[in-house]
């Protein structure tokens, strides 16, 4: 589970964890993720999901406790918001390395797992802005809709192996939407058919339906969970 340490990423782990799983937690605030960690009974590696070595050290850790791996939540983002011509190198490549880069890493590496238990669940956090844009966001827009096309990929790919990949696109109320003024905010939530934004907890709800037993025959699937944002 990556990013882990707080909001949406937080509430999915503690939704998991609650069931009866055992949870390794991933961020790369290691304080934050630490304290969030312990609260819930999850075991916290702290890394870098751009970064391939960490990302193999974290499975292995999880493989060292669990013997095998059935559920990854490629949930870890970061923004550098900035128009188009004033993005640099390193606001590109820093957005795509955490959301696309570190989803393939952290598939690639739990397919081993996947494969030789011939089962495993890979649900991938997107966005509506993945498919719709958004000003200022040209780095954060390419990774999400870069996930939706991973997704899709990776979902054929794996299928043979008994292996499901969706992803969600979250709509969720976190530090990012807390940050907003608050007439743009209102106007936003005006702008959602259910009216407010969601809570982290339901986008975690989504995520273990993706991850049951009941949504074994869903692959593929991108899930709106964002009040009808994206009708």
């Amino acid at each position: 589970m990556t990013g882990a340490g707080r909001g949406v990423g937080l509430s999915i782990a503690t939704l998991f964890a609650a069931s009866g799983a055992t949870v390794v937690a991933v961020d790369v605030d290691e304080d934050v993720l630490s304290a969030a960690a312990a609260g819930i009974g999850a075991i916290a590696v702290g890394a870098d999901v751009s970064d391939r070595t960490q990302v193999d050290h974290v499975v292995a850790v999880a493989v060292e406790h669990t013997g095998r791996v059935d559920v990854l939540v490629n949930n870890a983002g970061i923004l550098r918001d900035r128009r188009v011509w004033k993005l640099t190198a390193e606001d590109w490549n820093a957005v795509l390395g955490v959301h696309l880069t570190g989803a393939f890493h952290f598939t690639q590496a739990c397919i081993p797992s996947f494969r030789a238990q011939h089962h495993g669940r890979i649900v991938n956090v997107t966005s509506y802005t993945g498919l719709h844009g958004n000003v200022g966001q040209a780095n954060y827009a390419a990774a999400k809709a870069g996930i939706i096309g991973f997704t899709k990929t990776v979902a054929k790919e794996l299928a043979v192996f008994g292996v499901t990949v969706n992803a969600i696109s979250p709509n969720a109320d976190t530090r990012m939407i807390a940050s907003i003024p608050d007439g743009i905010r209102a106007q936003t939530e005006a702008g959602i058919p259910l009216g407010r934004f969601g809570d982290p907890d339901e986008m975690a709800a989504a995520v273990a339906f993706l991850a049951s037993t009941e949504a074994g025959y869903i692959t593929g699937a991108v899930l709106p969970v964002d009040g009808g944002l994206a009708m």
